[in-house]
């Protein structure tokens, strides 16, 4: 049985009332190695990437496996690392899973996505399909957040890399920039930027945050630098600003830009000045939570909590902190097929935790 943390009636809010949802916070695994992301399989198992370069699996009784086989060797440094894990829109006939980390050495590093086919205990015929060009020299800003289209094309979100936050402008640069590719990597056709192919959207910073709700929307989230972390509504072709405009200031408190808006350029759904660090986030599709139908939940690393964003008719009307009780900084946030959210705890001991109505079998 997994270990029960607490049972709690409602969430402390940023407005004036509480949503008043009874839930259960459960520890399904620990002991993980700075967990990055979570997919729930339909038999109750995880997969759990590990920024460290395992990947696990975690059975419904919780039992964590040693580190499943076949794994691309990474660039674990900073920010880098084994990130994010999708499954095939097919898996359940073809097992295929697709792997975003950071390659390469400290001069020459950048995010890759990898395909590959799960076995009991390894990856077998994996293949890299794809690598964002060019390379960079830093060790962080790589994005690596993956999502399916409903037309079965692959999204993949890559940061500026840091030092070079201008290529977010530069159509040509596959930094700064949201992805879109067939399974096999190629270019996926109709993508609005004939002299760069690969190109769905452009000018991000770090864009740890990517989900598209069963409509078809595109949410993003993006960190901002000293503020200015944003949602956005992703649409193809479209420009999200940095850094030529920022809600945001440059770590030293100096101006990264004048501007907040300029033409052509798309305002955030929302944005949190300070930052909240984002990483991970759900769209609520789920029945176990009717109340939160529709809604964003967004992992905050440094406020150490979730944030629920209430959407009605495109805009946050409502934003309140959820799980606080968690107090850990949470790397990422999934909800799983019977309705229960999966959070990830980041660092040397992460966690994933399960809130659902009541405790698992």
């Amino acid at each position: 049985m997994p270990n029960r943390i607490a049972v709690f009636a409602g969430l402390l809010c940023l407005g004036t009332s509480a949503i008043g949802a009874d839930y259960i916070v459960e520890t399904v695994a620990d002991g993980l190695s700075y967990p990055w992301s979570v997919v729930v399989l339909d038999d109750r198992s995880l997969l759990v990437t590990e920024r460290t370069g395992q990947l696990r699996r975690v059975g419904p009784s919780g039992d964590v496996s040693e580190p499943v086989e076949g794994v691309p060797s990474v660039y674990f440094a900073g920010q880098g690392g084994l990130h994010d894990i999708v499954l095939d829109p097919g898996f359940e006939i073809n097992r295929t899973v697709y792997l975003s980390y950071a390659e390469g050495t400290p001069s020459e590093n950048r995010t890759a996505v990898a395909r590959a086919v799960l076995s009991a205990s390894s990856l077998d015929n994996v293949e890299v399909i794809f690598r964002v060009t060019p390379g960079k020299d830093t060790p962080v800003h790589y994005g690596a957040r993956l999502a399916f289209l409903q037309d079965g094309t692959l999204l993949l979100t890559t940061g500026d890399g840091f030092d070079y936050r201008e290529s977010a402008q530069d159509i040509r640069s596959g930094l700064g920039k949201v992805i879109r590719i067939n399974t096999d990597g190629s270019a996926a056709a109709g993508n609005p930027f004939p002299e760069s192919p690969f190109v769905w959207s452009y000018g991000l910073r770090n864009p740890q945050g990517l989900a598209v709700a069963r409509d078809g929307t595109v949410y993003l989230h993006d960190h901002g630098p000293a503020g200015g972390d944003e949602v956005n509504l992703i649409e193809a072709g479209v420009n999200y600003g940095w850094p030529a405009i920022t809600y945001g200031l440059d770590y030293n408190g100096a101006y990264v830009s004048p501007y907040t808006e300029w033409d052509d350029m798309q305002q955030p759904l929302h944005y949190w000045t300070p930052s909240i660090a984002p990483s991970g986030l759900a769209v609520y599709e789920g029945d176990m939570f009717p109340e939160w139908q529709g809604d964003l939940f967004v992992g905050a690393l440094v406020d150490r909590e979730v944030r629920r964003l209430e959407i009605d008719a495109g805009s946050v009307s409502k934003e309140e902190r959820a799980f606080t009780e968690i107090d850990s900084r949470v790397r990422d946030v999934r909800v799983g097929p019977d309705g229960a959210i999966y959070v990830v705890t980041d660092g040397e001991d992460g966690k994933v935790l399960r809130i659902s109505r009541s405790a698992r079998d």
